[in-house]
């Protein structure tokens, strides 16, 4: 990694001075500033954080992604203020989602009796599918 300007005054001037806890840090000869690399955090696909917002928007907990998509709810959480996501109020309907492999899934969706009177959605998850289904709260 190449280090181009001090983080403090964007000066070019900068020479290797030690390593601490295994990073190696540098001194700015123009401001006397001492630093080091910023450390790369782990950077998660964005296909993880599409799903992630995608099962939000349809009604799940933080708590019920996480355990879904093995990203702790705190991260959704912060996804959702970074995107600016707001759930829309389904105050009538009531979603459940259940894990299925492919034969499975074939199964459940030969039975056209689970198939009245809901919304589903199935989106892929690695190797298995998740099926999300709306029913109508019964009055």
């Amino acid at each position: 990694m190449e280090i181009v300007a001090c983080p403090k005054c964007q000066g070019d001037t900068i020479v290797k001075s030690g390593v601490i806890k295994d990073r190696q840090r540098f001194l700015c000869k123009k401001c006397q500033y001492y630093f080091t690399v910023n450390k790369l955090g782990k950077k998660i696909d964005s296909y993880y954080v599409t799903k992630a917002l995608q099962l939000y928007l349809e009604g799940l907990s933080y708590r019920e992604i996480e355990r879904i998509i093995g990203v702790s709810h705190v991260t959704v959480s912060n996804w959702v203020k970074e995107f600016k996501i707001s759930k829309p109020n389904h105050t009538d309907y009531h979603p459940t989602y259940k894990i299925y492999n492919h034969l499975e899934l074939v199964e459940f969706l030969k039975n056209k009796e689970v198939l009245k009177g809901a919304g589903m959605i199935i989106t892929e998850l690695g190797d298995k599918f998740m099926l999300i289904k709306w029913e109508r709260f019964k009055d």
